[in-house]
């Protein structure tokens, strides 16, 4: 077997920490070149698609008065995922709802949360989430070949995790041809490779960060959604946090406060999260059929394994639930150096992410 460096880069970015792990020469490079070249692009995006900055381009398409707006093509394939996570969602993940994000208070990045246990206690009653009756993601008209977004006059779009899942989607493509690889997009993760090397990918607790479950991953998408690492007092001293009730317009508090998801893709996890938390208790499994971890309002957890698959694409539970529940950062355990890369040869853990 022959021997070959991992090259691994932490990062803070969207209000979070992001990753990139990459082994073996490929498209984008030597390893160092291919890590640094995520490094940079994500750092950029940040700017590019951040509602916080004025001068972004998301800032930009969400101001202007035309009813057609010519865009970059990456803005046009965020636009597309918004349209496209409504109608797989039936309406749960509504990433047209930035008016009612900032009423309740999410007008800049959250330096504090509240903590988890304390907004729990001061939530409302659950209750499952919704999709809004003006449902304005259906109006959203995308052209990808023109790169053109038309929308009805008022209509916004918020970047939040559907943007994170699309970024670790077009960065993988682009390490596919080197060994092994993971991008971790503030909580939206890919794992690839022509390699077909395994991960470990741990799952943590939102409430003490203690892990909860492990899958060996070779390739494909995990997300995770929860409330626990962004939320705060909304104007009139109530909880809220960025995971909103379409429905409603208003923080969505359904019984559930963490779920990870796993799916062919990062976007496909991000939106099967998203859906399944807001489906409360009696809803989330029907989204995790790929597997995934739901934590309740209470600290328990269910695991729903992947389903068995044949060959090097396994998707494989590992290690037993421990007690507890989690947020959102990698980290790598390395094998001693010089040794040779070999299936597991690296862990990430995966938390509740703040901003997906």
């Amino acid at each position: 077997m022959s021997r070959e460096r991992e090259s691994s880069l932490e990062f803070a970015c969207f209000g979070s920490r992001c990753a990139v792990f990459v082994t073996g020469t490929g498209r984008a490079g030597s390893p160092q070149e291919a890590t640094e070249l995520v490094r940079r692009t994500l750092l950029a995006w940040h700017e590019r698609f951040s509602r916080f900055r004025a001068d972004s381009e998301l800032a930009r398409l969400n101001d202007d008065p035309r009813r057609t707006v010519p865009v970059r093509p990456l803005m046009a394939r965020l636009a597309l995922a918004v349209r496209r996570a409504g109608e797989l969602s039936g309406g749960l993940v509504d990433g047209t709802l930035l008016p009612e994000i900032e009423r309740a208070g999410y007008t800049r990045e959250v330096r504090r949360a509240l903590p988890l246990a304390t907004a729990l206690g001061l939530a409302p009653p659950r209750h499952r989430a919704g999709p809004s009756p003006e449902q304005r993601w259906r109006g959203l008209d995308i052209d990808l070949e023109g790169d053109t977004v038309t929308r009805p006059l008022g209509v916004q779009i918020d970047s939040g995790g559907l943007a994170k899942g699309l970024f670790a989607d077009v960065l993988g493509s682009s390490l596919a041809t080197h060994s092994s690889f993971a991008v971790n997009c503030a909580g939206d993760l890919l794992l690839g490779g022509s390699r077909h090397a395994s991960r470990v990918v741990n799952v943590e607790s939102p409430f003490d960060g203690r892990p909860l479950h492990s899958f060996e991953l070779v390739r494909g998408g995990v997300a995770t959604s929860g409330i626990g690492r962004r939320s705060w007092l909304d104007p009139d001293g109530a909880p809220a946090h960025h995971l909103l009730d379409p429905s409603s317009g208003r923080p969505a508090y359904t019984g559930i406060v963490q779920v990870t998801a796993l799916a062919p893709t990062a976007l496909a996890a991000e939106i099967k999260a998203k859906a399944a938390l807001l489906s409360g208790p009696r809803g989330a499994s029907a989204w995790l059929r790929e597997g995934g971890v739901i934590v309740f309002d209470d600290g328990s957890h269910e695991l729903l394994a992947p389903p068995p698959v044949v060959g090097v694409a396994q998707l494989a539970a590992l290690v037993p639930s421990h007690a507890g529940s989690g947020s959102s950062r990698a980290r790598i355990r390395r094998r001693p150096a010089g040794s040779e890369l070999s299936p597991a040869a690296a862990e990430v853990s995966l938390a509740s992410n703040p901003g997906s």
